[in-house]
């Protein structure tokens, strides 16, 4: 037995490579089949800015942290803005986020949770989906998963109730002669508080994510404190003065953002798109984190030996952690805290929503392997591994099939086919110009298309609104921008949202003729005439 665990950590190198080059090989097939949807081109729009510029809107009209639109930027200048080219910034976060979950595993559980952990990520349909979208999620999983990693090495590493920096102050002093073992305490330090404050940067949701980290390393103090005797406990809290010290500084690194963030929270509280979350909208997350397939039409869920596997896992996930308690009540505060805060906060606003928690598959993930770890022999440890993995991969399968984005390669070529000059373009949620302007400009450029374009009830971000809804007192504004003209388009999509009662169409159809019409997904394409 001994021999088999020396030789599964000799392995354990080549087995982490190998799986995480089989979950990039997923990540990246494909990777340009599906058009660019709304919120990939407003990324690449966004990016396409000067830095200054990206700063502006973003604060101004969006409600995310411009860490990914200005690393975006910097890949867009190195590699372009095509499709292929701006997914590729995701798709290496998303791969280079397996070894770190692998490390977490090993950290505190050993090689075999850290090798089922990594197995479960690279093989997540949920993971795969947004590493494949040029949006922020990937991102903000890898530097959630950092700074979980470095936190986790603090807490098990009893040299962390050294004041920070002492060993760096060492290191100094024998004149950087020390091995790197010797300052790998304040290493950890530092990555924490970066990249703690990274995650923050890359998405609004994540302040949940310092609450968890508070929550779980105060309530182990606290308890540690009034707990004096007893064995040695299986996580060790750094010193409150350390603890402190770290907090300032991943505040500090965030605060100059602070005063957009309280903006934007300020614009998502007036108006948002997400709906009131139930109970199907909790279980549809709950889904996702662990099986994310994209259904064939008439498809029924997963089956339910899939989900007693999960729950057997599960509770094996428990039943490992019984004696060392503190590392699972770390899992779950880090899974839990966030879940649960953004189910609060959607009694006053609803954010609550699937991909803004992706970062909380980590825990997750790192509970059910150590469920699968638990089974102890080799082959059962394997067979477990292997179920899932297959099972995702059939709803990876599923993804790819099945899985559809808005189609605006076909809306801009539509009307690029059979547009004249003079031409009025009108869009009713303002901001899928981005993505039709995305396909369009290079028609426009290749045959001189001149067409004027126009947003409806106001032009492009003019309100400071991404999405402001169409009402009856927008109508006169409407037809002031339709007299006299001979042919108006009307690229029509998320009307659900911005104009649910349909007065756009039922404006024009007063005045014009309607002569052409192309469905695509996600939208619809229409021409009208003048009589």
């Amino acid at each position: 037995m001994m021999d088999e665990e020396i030789n599964l950590e000799e392995l354990a190198p080549w087995l982490v490579l190998l799986i995480t080059l089989i979950g990039g090989g997923l990540r990246v097939l494909l990777l340009d089949r599906q058009g660019m949807w709304l919120d990939e081109t407003f990324s690449v729009w966004l990016a396409n800015h000067n830095v200054g510029e990206i700063l502006w809107w973003v604060a101004r009209i969006d409600q995310h942290p411009p860490l990914y639109y200005l690393l975006l930027h910097g890949w867009i200048t190195l590699n372009g803005d095509t499709p292929y080219a701006v997914r590729w910034l995701s798709v290496i976060f998303g791969i280079a986020t397996i070894p770190v979950i692998y490390l977490i595993g090993k950290r505190l559980s050993g090689v075999v949770v850290g090798l089922a952990a990594a197995v479960l990520l690279a093989l997540s349909p949920f993971h795969i989906r947004y590493a494949q979208e040029t949006r922020m999620y990937t991102l903000l999983t890898f530097n959630a998963a950092v700074a979980i990693y470095a936190l986790v090495s603090l807490l098990t590493d009893a040299r962390a109730v050294r004041p920070i920096g002492s060993q760096l102050r060492e290191f100094w002093r024998a004149r950087c002669r020390l091995p790197i073992q010797a300052i790998e305490t304040d290493l950890a330090w530092v990555v924490f508080m970066v990249f703690s404050a990274a995650t923050m940067l890359t998405h609004n949701t994540a302040v949940l994510f310092p609450l968890a980290t508070n929550i779980f390393v105060l309530g182990l103090l606290l308890f540690q404190r009034i707990k004096k005797a007893g064995p040695l406990p299986a996580l060790q809290t750094p010193s409150l003065g350390n603890w402190v010290k770290a907090q300032f500084v991943i505040l500090l690194l965030w605060s100059p953002w602070s005063i957009a963030f309280i903006r934007q929270a300020r614009g998502v509280y007036q108006e948002f798109w997400i709906p009131k979350p139930d109970w199907d909208a909790v279980v549809r997350a709950l889904k996702s984190f662990l099986n994310a397939p994209t259904p064939a039409p008439g498809q029924t869920g997963q089956g339910q030996m899939i989900w007693l596997l999960y729950a057997a896992a599960l509770g094996l996930g428990v039943w490992h952690y019984r004696k060392k308690m503190p590392r699972f009540l770390f899992l779950v505060t880090l899974f839990a805290v966030p879940f649960l805060g953004e189910l609060i906060v959607s009694i006053v606003r609803p954010i609550f929503y699937d991909r803004t928690l992706i970062w909380i598959t980590i825990p997750l993930f790192l509970i059910l392997a150590a469920g699968v770890a638990q089974l102890k022999f080799r082959f059962l440890v394997l067979l477990a591994v292997g179920v899932l993995g297959v099972n995702n991969l059939f709803a990876a399968a599923d993804y790819f099939r099945f899985m559809q984005k808005e189609d605006w390669r076909t809306a801009a070529g539509y009307v690029a086919n059979f547009a004249q000059a003079g031409d009025l373009v009108l869009f009713n949620a303002t901001w899928v110009q981005i993505p039709f302007d995305y396909y369009f400009q290079a028609y426009e450029n290749q045959y001189a298309i001149r067409v004027e374009k126009r947003g409806v009830p106001v032009d492009l971000f003019d309100s400071g609104v991404v999405e402001p809804k169409m009402t009856e007192r927008d109508i006169p504004r409407l037809l002031s921008l339709i007299d006299g003209r001979k042919r108006v388009w009307l690229v029509y999509s998320h009307d659900w949202y911005t104009d649910p009662q349909r007065l756009i169409p039922q404006a024009l159809a007063s005045k014009m003729k309607l002569t052409r019409q192309r469905d695509f997904y996600g939208g619809r394409v229409q021409l009208y005439e003048a009589p």
